[in-house]
């Protein structure tokens, strides 16, 4: 199961996630998202349990617990969706005819 793992201190290592989440199963991949631009973390990261009962036990333990001076945001991640990195679409709004 892959977890969401939201407002993450921006210096918590994949190392201190990894250590974390533990305690609650096995941890396949532990993933903290950056800024394409600067490289610095966005403060969320993904977190891959080896099951749906270890990410369940994971969500339940970890969400809502202090990690680096940060009270953690714990989901199941969601399938991106479609349509490009941004959602895509949209018009000007104007009709030019």
């Amino acid at each position: 199961m892959r977890l969401y793992v939201g407002n993450l201190n921006f210096d918590t290592t994949e190392d201190a996630l990894r250590d974390a989440f533990a305690g609650h199963g096995t941890v396949q991949e532990v993933a903290i998202i950056t800024d394409r631009d600067t490289g610095r973390p966005r403060g969320f990261a993904f977190v891959t349990m080896g099951s749906d009962d270890e990410g369940n036990a994971a969500i339940e333990g970890m969400g809502g617990k202090e990690l680096d001076g940060r009270t953690l945001n714990v989901n199941q991640a969601r399938e991106r969706q479609s349509g490009g990195p941004r959602g895509g679409g949209g018009g000007g709004g104007r009709d030019r005819y």
